[in-house]
């Protein structure tokens, strides 16, 4: 199934990796949303788990080892074309992670990979709704550590 003008939603996870204050993020190469920023990910293979899904996506984009530690979001991105039709459709499943191993490089579809401090999140072109869904993987770290 091709992911332009699907025949049903494609599956996708996302990792939120924090370290200290830090987020990792990756600038987009391909369409949809060619050069925004936004979390290492991509769609579930057949036959992968959610869990082996984010890290397999991680290692492919950033380089790095990440372990999944929880769920923290899941929400939908539909877009459609001038005329109207479903050009792409997401559910996409965004999991809380932290750095194991590895060396940051973009790969794969990945044009840059970088952690960004959190405060610096609104001096970059990020994907609709992301900052909302980092801020809350912060509050889910946080209220883990307490």
């Amino acid at each position: 199934m091709g992911r332009a003008y699907p025949s049903q939603p494609v599956t996708g996870v996302g990792a939120i990796v924090l370290q200290q204050d830090d987020v990792l993020l990756v600038r987009r190469g391909n369409e949809p949303q060619r050069g925004l920023w936004s979390l290492p990910g991509g769609a579930l293979e057949l036959g992968e788990s959610l869990h082996q899904g984010v890290r397999r996506e991680v290692l492919e984009e950033t380089g790095l080892e990440v372990r999944v530690l929880q769920f923290a979001e899941a929400f939908e991105r539909i877009m459609t074309d001038d005329n109207g039709a479903v050009q792409y459709h997401y559910v996409l499943l965004d999991y809380l992670c932290e750095p194991v191993g590895g060396a940051l490089s973009a790969g794969d579809d990945a044009a840059e990979a970088a952690w960004v401090d959190r405060a610096e999140l609104s001096e970059r072109s990020l994907t609709p709704g992301l900052q909302d869904v980092i801020e809350k993987a912060f509050m889910l770290r946080d209220q883990k550590r307490s």
